[in-house]
């Protein structure tokens, strides 16, 4: 008798999408319980590993999943954590060849990720270098999301 392999129902590449969307609805939620932030970072976490099983993926891909990462722990009051994936999405960042819109956000992981650490000196460092990036970027719609969020972040 010959087996058969059932191919599975997701892909990397889905699962890693559908993890990151839900990591945002629960971004954008007015209040989290614990559980639901519990749940926020499991999310992330797994959609920066399924990115990382997606044969193609990019340097962009990382970045982004870092950077998610990083947003996260901010926003749960883990600055450190959050200072460490801002860290890595800055190294991913300049050392591949992606676009500015990227490149600050990396920037805005930092500066967040010390907001959050109380250390508005680096804060604020943090925030030009997104900023000059910001500058760079040509599609307003995305410079927009970013001056809004850099804004958040001073406020």
């Amino acid at each position: 008798m010959e087996e058969t392999v059932q191919k599975p129902s997701f892909t990397h590449r889905q699962l890693a999408a559908s993890c990151f969307n839900k990591v945002w609805e629960h971004l954008e939620k007015e209040s989290r319980t614990a559980n639901e932030d519990e749940e926020m970072v499991h999310l992330c976490h797994s959609s920066f590993w399924h990115w990382t099983q997606v044969e193609e993926h990019t340097p962009t891909n990382i970045s982004i999943g870092y950077w998610q990462l990083a947003r996260v722990y901010a926003v749960i009051g883990q600055g450190e954590t959050a200072l460490h994936y801002a860290n890595k999405c800055i190294d991913v960042s300049n050392n591949s060849d992606i676009a500015p819109f990227y490149k600050a956000y990396a920037y805005e992981a930092a500066a967040r990720a010390y907001k959050v650490l109380n250390d508005l000196e680096k804060c604020k460092t943090e925030l030009q270098k997104a900023y000059d990036y910001t500058s760079q970027v040509i599609v307003e719609e995305s410079k927009g999301w970013l001056l809004k969020d850099l804004e958040e972040i001073q406020s």
